[in-house]
């Protein structure tokens, strides 16, 4: 293929953890295996779920029962399976106690390490406070912290003892978190004293004990001492996390709950209404995580995993179950990836020998900004998997990652699905040769397609991207609020899944996600994603990000407005700006040329990395709702918009 960056070689081939899982079920190729999973879909997961060898305190009695209907699928009935005792229990009894599982580095340079043994003990022992504290079984546990050992800690602690994790991202403001809080009716919240941001001081302390002013259902509080600042103790309600922990026994047997017994709420927001929480069990986030991590990222044990992320987001539970469910280690970074220098991301890398490294595509394209030296300055070779998420790649970055990061040896596994999925809905595997920016298909196991407006299968244009039947990780719905799940996913067409992405198929065979649905852009008739526009722009040399925004015209219906951050160095101009324009039209055509291109020093992003186009959209527009803000991590860059209009 003329197009391939990256090529697998017999052994990538050979060794995979999906040729084996192929040669179990009979399978020559990945063709045959989308088939074989399409055609029974209960019997494709169980040979599966077989094949993880997975530790069940009682075997399942039926892996499927659609007794309730597709969008309320029941997975595993009749089994007990427990994720905390999955991650660590099974790996211990293995004999492998000692092996690493758990690596730590903060922005001030700390290291923490643990074994599976001692990351055990150290669960057990919060289970065992959080059961002195009258946390029992269905209770509601709030997380709010950066990404520490006792973060993790803390997400497999709740599910050890039958509660559930409600994990909120470490930069919510005091609002958003009372929100979280509040609807889950969470009865102990975990949290820090602060936490270091680019050296300075951030008080989470603060904003948790405002939020908590509107969350009366919290009686209690621990405390976990991250930077050692004096912080306000409210006098019965806060405990000193240190004391609670060593009071409590060095094991606590897990419980033994039910395979849809719920574990993980996790929250979403969109650009109107309140946040969705998703409830996940057992069997169902952390068996689909794996199933991911194994199948897509060849995830194997004694390989360490580093995610940049929060436990916030999808992707820190992601991290945390789905590699240490098959027995690999977890690297945690608490920093942002150029602090205090720009190579920071790629030392840590360098350092603890990290095989699978995860990013969004957007923190990319800030790294590379800074230039090809500082990757160039670190022996990245320990790499053996490249891995992204949470939005659609552009062409250079992608390329850029894949050389300077991977020395193009190492394939990057482009990834995209969501918190109600719990995981991917496409994916690609290093067992076939990958082009920029594509997925090689479905993840396995997920029954995808792209349809138009009718619902029928389309190839080779834009279309919405759907799932047909049902799968592990899929949402048991929303938190106490079952018809707006049902709105959500399952109204438009009978019994399929609408995911609000747009995506294709080309004659290759491979799929492209295009951008959320709500993003999409018809200009006179003509629907395209905002992907296509920034991919166009970026690929000059000069740009360093874009964000392309829809906006009224009376003419065309909608325009396009290109909203341009340049690399340092390069001055603004009206030459520029005819030149971004042409880098639209030539592959756009001129039909699609963009109303205006215009800079501006930064655009809103989240804390890792991914942009949030709809608050740039908003902000341009001069919209008195610019939705959840709650996420943005640079407040700065709406008035860096204003300034641009």
């Amino acid at each position: 293929m003329a197009d391939a960056v990256w090529r697998p070689t017999p052994r990538y081939v050979n060794d995979a953890n999906l040729t084996r899982f192929m040669r179990r079920v009979g399978c020559g190729t990945l063709e045959e295996l989308w088939t074989y999973a399409r055609e029974d879909i209960a019997r494709f997961y169980h040979e599966l779920v077989a094949q993880l060898d997975l530790a069940w305190f009682a075997p399942y009695a039926q892996t499927l029962d659609l007794s309730r209907g597709l969008p309320f699928a029941r997975w595993f009935a009749g089994g007990r399976y427990n994720a905390s005792f999955n991650c660590l229990d099974r790996w211990v009894h293995a004999g492998r106690g000692a092996e690493s599982a758990l690596v730590w580095e903060g922005e001030d340079g700390a290291v923490r390490t643990f074994t599976f043994d001692e990351l055990l003990e150290a669960v057990c022992r919060l289970a065992g406070a959080l059961r002195a504290l009258g946390v029992e079984r269905g209770d509601r546990v709030g997380i709010f912290m950066p990404l520490l050992p006792e973060t993790a800690i803390a997400l497999l602690a709740i599910g050890r003892i039958g509660a559930i994790a409600v994990p909120a991202f470490s930069g919510y403001g005091a609002p958003a978190l009372a929100a979280r809080l509040a609807d889950a009716q969470a009865k102990v919240l975990l949290t820090v004293d602060g936490v270091w941001r680019r050296a300075k001081p951030v008080d989470m302390k603060a904003v948790a004990d405002a939020a908590l002013a509107d969350v009366p259902s919290v009686k209690h509080v621990l405390v976990f001492a991250r930077t050692g600042a004096q912080v306000n103790r409210a006098a019965g309600r806060d405990i000193d996390w240190n004391e609670a922990v060593s009071a409590a026994p060095e094991f606590v047997e897990a419980e033994q709950t039910a395979s849809d017994e719920p574990y993980l709420l996790l929250y979403t927001s969109g650009s109107t209404g309140k946040p969705k929480g998703a409830v996940h069990g057992h069997a169902g986030f952390p068996i689909k995580v794996q199933i991911d991590q194994y199948l897509c990222f060849d995830v194997k044990p004694g390989e360490r995993m580093l995610w940049f992320t929060d436990m916030g987001w999808m992707m820190g539970p992601f991290l945390v179950l789905g590699a240490l469910g098959l027995g690999a280690s977890i690297m945690l970074y608490e920093g942002t990836p150029d602090y205090p220098k720009p190579d920071r991301l790629w030392d840590v890398v360098a350092r603890h020998r990290v095989t699978h490294l995860g990013i969004a595509p957007t923190a990319i394209r800030s790294l590379m900004a800074h230039g090809d030296e500082w990757p160039a300055k670190h022996d990245l070779s320990s790499l053996r998997i490249l891995a992204s998420s949470g939005e659609a790649w552009n062409p250079e970055p992608y390329r850029w990652f894949s050389k300077m990061i991977g020395g193009d040896r190492a394939p990057i596994i482009n990834y995209s699905g969501g918190t109600e999925i719990s995981g991917g809905i496409l994916g690609c595997y290093p067992v076939r040769d990958l082009v920029p920016c594509a997925f090689h298909g479905p993840v396995f196991g997920m029954d995808a397609d792209v349809v138009d407006a009718s619902g029928n299968s389309v190839r080779g244009e834009v279309g919405e991207l759907v799932v047909r039947q049902p799968w592990p990780g899929m949402t048991q719905g929303f938190w106490h609020d079952d018809e707006r799940y049902l709105k959500t996913y399952w109204s438009r067409f009978p019994d399929v899944w609408v995911h609000g992405d747009w995506a294709s198929v080309d004659a290759a065979g491979f799929w492209f996600i295009h951008g959320r649905s709500d993003d999409t852009i018809n200009v006179a008739g003509k629907r395209v994603g905002p992907a296509e526009y920034e991919s166009a722009i970026v690929a000059h040399g000069g740009v360093r990000e874009v964000a392309a925004v829809s906006v009224p015209d009376e003419l065309k219906g909608e325009s396009v407005v290109c909203l341009v951050v340049l690399r340092d160095g390069i001055a603004e101009s009206e030459a520029l700006r005819t030149e971004l324009t042409g880098k639209v039209t030539a592959n756009l055509g001129k039909a699609l040329a963009p109303k205006a291109v215009k800079f501006v020093d930064d655009l809103p992003h989240t804390r890792n990395g991914k942009m949030m186009r709809r608050v740039a959209r908003a902000r341009y527009l001069r919209s008195d709702s610019l939705g959840d803000l709650s996420a943005l991590e640079n407040p700065a860059s709406l008035d860096a918009i204003d300034r641009a209009r």
